[in-house]
């Protein structure tokens, strides 16, 4: 069905904006949900990026240090 199509016929438009109102009141919900969702995903990476550091550091503890020895040193010139 072309765009025209939908701004020629009222009836579909009308079936087209019960819809949207249906879905509105979906959304808050699905937003919730899926917020809450977002959060345990992004938790769930965190912990296995933080596993992931811990594994590269102690499989490469010279390139670690050096790490470490960086960020010490950029804390150290960092002004406030």
């Amino acid at each position: 069905m072309a765009d025209g199509d939908l701004r020629d016929n009222p009836a579909s438009r009308g079936q087209r904006e019960g819809r949207d109102a249906e879905s509105v009141a979906g959304d808050a919900e699905d937003a919730q949900e899926s917020d809450a969702a977002r959060r345990r995903r992004r938790a769930q990476f965190l912990r296995e990026l933080h596993e992931a550091k811990q594994l590269r550091d102690r499989v490469q503890p010279r390139r670690a240090r050096a790490a470490r020895m960086r960020q010490q040193m950029r804390m150290r010139t960092f002004r406030w």
